[in-house]
């Protein structure tokens, strides 16, 4: 039976650029970046399955949970 795994992905658009970068902070070396929603959905699908057959090729089967985003303002 196959294992289903759920992972947090942040996605932060670059201002210089515009692409869409994502990141799976749970998933060591998981992120992409794609210049839309839909390409970064696929990119982002691409690359955790990759992250998940190397991690899986080391035995690792489970990964930290996901514990949430905080977001700090500072005025200098």
């Amino acid at each position: 039976m196959a294992k289903r795994y759920r992972f947090p992905v942040i996605i932060q658009r670059d201002d210089e650029s515009g692409m869409f970068v994502a990141i799976v902070p749970t998933l060591p070396g998981a992120h992409t970046q794609a210049a839309t929603l839909d390409e970064l959905e696929r990119n982002v699908r691409e690359v955790v399955e990759l992250c998940l057959e190397e991690a899986e090729s080391r035995g690792l089967t489970e990964f930290p949970s996901f514990y949430g985003v905080h977001e700090l303002e500072l005025e200098r």
